[in-house]
């Protein structure tokens, strides 16, 4: 039962430090409680967990312009922020996670604004048939945050700009560029800044758990785990991880996402193993790693062990079933 509800705003414009702050609040929030983090980002591309920084991003533009690359703990793909956009999360423990809810207050404050929004699957909100926010999910242990974007008035240029999502992914969502199929909430309600939408955040929220919304106060000794995180977050080799060409390389989009496989075979076995990816599921991600490597190079093996890796629900075994599906017809 959810007894507290929490609001906090992060104090800065610093991807890296706003990440450990929503890592540091997820570790923190405690059964009963729900916290609303809100925060921004100046000129950031932030990718999924598993995808390819240099596949999503221009990420030389982006550095000789004097923005910001950063890797996310949750599954999807790449995004940008800007002062334009806002930033939610809302953190809290299994048992009062809520994803319908949850969008229900970011539905409930854009109608407030006027903006005919709707959800669209599961990660995308929609005004006049264009993204105005994605979303994306993640889970350690019983803690779990949901959070995403939300267009204001974000540089559309510059979105553009340094985004570059592969061109398959565009052409199956029947669009023709990354810019064509978002929109601003300026588009629908002139003169909406950031700080009105925050305000808005927090009211909604509290009307919809009919709960008082308290501000969550930072512990005065979380500088030095604050400043942990920050590094974690900032060092290259999370933000870019590996990015072998190994000798293989297999992929195929799938409407639940794209996935490129990145093999190392010798003598018939699968040595090592790269997988790339925007699908929500990241967690399949390490599962499928695993099963392959030490895998023989086979369509019939390769499809058997990813047929038979242990799965959380029922979408996670469909997906699998999927994969092992077009590994029978590519893998000779």
């Amino acid at each position: 039962m959810l007894t507290d509800l929490y609001y906090y705003e992060a104090p800065g414009l610093n991807p890296y430090r706003n990440q450990a702050l929503e890592e540091y609040l997820l570790r923190r929030v405690k059964p009963g409680e729900l916290i609303l983090y809100l925060w921004q980002n100046q000129r950031t591309v932030v990718i999924g967990r598993n995808q390819n920084a240099w596949r999503e991003c221009r990420v030389e533009r982006l550095r000789q312009d004097f923005g910001h690359l950063a890797r996310r703990f949750s599954g999807g793909g790449a995004v940008f922020h800007d002062l334009g956009n806002v930033n939610f999360t809302f953190l809290t423990t299994a048992e009062n996670y809520c994803l319908a809810r949850q969008m229900a207050v970011i539905c409930r404050a854009l109608k407030q604004l006027g903006v005919p929004a709707a959800v669209s699957g599961r990660n995308d909100l929609l005004a006049a048939g264009r993204k105005i926010s994605g979303n994306a999910f993640y889970k350690s242990g019983a803690q779990c945050y949901h959070h995403g974007t939300i267009m204001v008035d974000v540089d559309l240029d510059d979105l553009a700009c340094y985004l570059q999502p592969p061109q398959g992914k565009l052409a199956s969502k029947g669009i023709s560029s990354v810019r064509s199929r978002v929109a601003n909430l300026s588009e629908f309600a002139p003169g909406i800044t950031a700080s009105q939408l925050k305000a808005l955040l927090r009211s909604c929220c509290g009307e919809a758990y009919a709960l008082p919304v308290r501000s969550w106060l930072m512990p005065q000794d979380a500088a030095a785990e604050l400043d942990r995180l920050t590094s974690r977050y900032a060092a290259w080799s999370w933000i870019y991880g590996r990015n072998d060409e190994l000798n293989i390389q297999l992929s195929h989009r799938f409407e639940w996402g794209e996935v490129m496989l990145n093999l190392s075979v010798e003598q018939g076995m699968i040595s090592d193993v790269v997988i790339y990816s925007d699908i929500m599921e990241s967690e399949l991600i390490a599962v499928w790693q695993a099963v392959l490597s030490g895998s023989c190079y086979q369509a019939a093996s390769m499809a058997r062990n990813i047929r038979q890796a242990q799965t959380a629900d029922e979408e996670q075994t469909r997906i699998n079933a999927e994969l092992a599906s077009w590994l029978d017809t590519v893998v000779c």
